[in-house]
C-alpha cells in the first residue's frame, strides 16, 4: 500500500509538470492516476462498517456531508467517493467540490453539477446510499467557507467575486459585499442548507475580526441563510461547538477529504448522524432544519441532550443478573449486567446511593459488544428501586459537559 501511494504522488508531480510533458502525455498520466486510484486502491478495505443503532421513534443515518473530487481540488473521481462510502457503511454522502477552483480544466469540462450526477449513477448501481447535490462556497474572506447542500443546479451560483478559477484560486480586487453575497442568496433561492466548514483562526489569513462568527456571519444568520456549523472537519474544533451553543446551530462532524481515507484504517471516519423518521432526501433535510444531528469523531459523541441520552440508552442496556436479600449478616445486592450493543466504546463511571463494585470510583470501559457485571452492595434498607447514575465521559452534551443519565431499576 505505501508503494500504491508513492506511485499515484509521483505520477501526480509529473502530470503537473507541464514543461516535461506535453498534453497528450499529459492525459495519459492523468487517467492512469485515476485508474490506480478510483480501481486499485478501493479494493483495500481501510475501516470496517459501523454498526449504531435507531432511536425510539427515528433511524439513525451514517453521513458524510463533506467531500471532494478531482472536479475542483481533490484527487479521486466522483464514482470513488461512493465506493468509500458504502463500504465503511455510511448512508448518505453529499460531494461539495469548491465552486470557485477548477485544478483541470484543459482535461475537464467546468460544469458543477457533474460529480453529483456522476456519484448518484454509480450509487444507483451499488445500494441505497444516498447522494445529495452540494458544492462548497470557500473564499478566503469573510464568509470563508460554507457549504450547501440540497441545491437544485449548482451551476446557477455566480462567482462574480474571482478573477481567476482555472488552475488557481485569486480574488478579485476590492471585492463587493453583493457579489460574496449573491451565491448564498441563489442557494436560498433553491431551498438549499447552508453550514459554516471549519472555523479556525489559523485557517484563514486574512482575519480582521475577532469573533469567526463574522458580521458576514451574523448577516447570512439573520436572512435566514446559514443554519449549521462543523463542529468536527477530521477532528472536534470547541470553538465551533460553542457557536453551535450560542447561535442554536445545527452539528456537523465531516471528513472533507480530498484524496483518499486510508488515514482511517484503523478506526473509523468522522461523521454526522441525523436522526430521520425515513430514509429519503426530504426526511434528512427536514432532521436537519429541527437539529436532530449527533458527531462521531475517534470515541466521541457530540450532540445536545435529547439526542445524545436517547443514542446512548439504544446502545446500553442493563439487565438484572443477580439479587441477594440480607440473610443473617450477609450483605444484599444487586448484580447488573451493563450491555454495549453497538460499535461505539463507552467510558463510563457509575454511581448510586450505594456501593458500586467492583470498579475504583464506579469507572469502567465499555467495549463494543461487551458485557460488564456491576454489583450495586449494602441494599440493607430493601429499596424497591435503585437508580444507577452513569455519566459518559465520551458524550459530550456541551463543551464542557459530559452526558449522565439515570437507569431505574426494579429491586426488592
Amino acid at each position: 500500500m505505501k508503494i500504491g501511494m508513492k506511485l499515484t504522488k509521483k505520477l501526480f508531480s509529473i502530470w503537473k509538470s507541464e514543461n516535461n510533458l506535453n498534453i497528450s502525455s499529459r492525459i495519459r498520466v492523468f487517467f492512469t492516476v485515476l485508474l490506480f486510484i478510483n480501481i486499485i486502491l478501493p479494493a483495500y478495505p481501510q475501516t470496517k462498517k459501523i454498526y449504531i443503532p435507531d432511536i425510539p421513534g427515528y433511524k439513525t443515518l451514517k453521513c458524510d456531508f463533506h467531500m471532494h473530487t478531482i472536479y475542483s481540488d481533490g484527487t479521486v473521481w466522483p464514482n470513488f467517493r461512493v465506493v468509500e462510502a458504502i463500504r465503511d457503511g455510511l448512508d448518505v454522502i453529499a460531494v461539495t467540490d469548491h465552486l470557485e477552483f477548477q485544478a483541470f480544466p484543459e482535461i475537464i469540462n467546468k460544469d458543477y453539477n457533474k460529480p453529483y450526477e456522476i456519484a448518484k449513477e454509480e450509487a444507483a448501481k451499488k445500494n441505497n446510499l444516498i447522494v445529495i447535490r452540494g458544492i462548497e462556497i470557500s473564499p478566503t474572506i469573510p464568509p470563508y467557507h460554507n457549504n450547501a447542500i440540497f441545491l437544485k443546479d449548482v451551476n446557477k451560483l455566480p462567482v462574480d467575486y474571482m478573477k481567476q478559477t482555472q488552475k488557481k484560486f485569486v480574488l478579485k480586487d476590492n471585492v463587493k459585499k453583493e457579489e460574496l453575497m449573491a451565491p448564498f442568496l441563489e442557494a436560498q433561492k433553491q431551498g438549499a442548507f447552508v453550514f459554516y466548514n471549519h472555523p479556525a483562526y489559523f485557517t484563514w489569513l486574512n482575519i480582521k475580526e475577532r469573533d469567526l462568527f463574522t458580521s458576514f456571519h451574523q448577516d447570512l444568520y439573520k436572512k435566514g441563510i446559514l443554519k449549521g456549523v462543523e463542529v468536527v472537519n477530521g477532528s472536534y474544533n470547541i470553538d465551533a461547538h460553542r457557536m453551535a451553543e450560542k447561535y442554536n446551530l445545527t452539528m456537523f462532524g465531516n471528513s472533507d477529504v480530498h484524496g483518499d481515507l486510508l488515514g482511517y484504517k484503523d478506526s473509523h471516519r468522522p461523521m454526522t448522524l441525523v436522526f430521520v423518521k425515513e430514509k429519503t432526501e426530504e426526511s434528512i433535510k427536514e432532521a436537519l432544519l429541527a437539529r436532530k444531528t449527533a458527531v462521531y469523531v475517534n470515541d466521541y459523541i457530540i450532540a445536545r441532550r435529547p439526542e445524545a441520552e436517547a443514542l446512548f440508552k439504544a446502545c446500553i442496556s442493563t439487565t438484572m443478573a443477580k439479587m441477594e436479600k440480607s440473610v443473617g449478616n450477609r450483605e444484599p445486592f444487586m448484580k447488573i449486567t451493563l450491555e454495549n450493543k453497538s460499535d461505539i466504546k463507552f467510558n463510563l463511571r457509575v454511581s448510586a446511593d450505594y456501593s458500586i463494585k467492583p470498579y475504583p470510583l464506579g469507572q469502567l470501559v465499555l467495549m463494543p459488544y461487551e458485557k460488564k457485571d456491576v454489583v450495586v452492595g449494602g441494599l440493607w434498607n430493601n429499596p424497591a428501586k435503585v437508580e444507577l447514575t452513569v455519566d459518559a465521559y465520551n458524550i459530550l452534551i456541551s463543551p464542557d459537559k459530559n452526558l449522565q443519565t439515570v437507569f431505574s431499576l426494579n429491586a426488592f
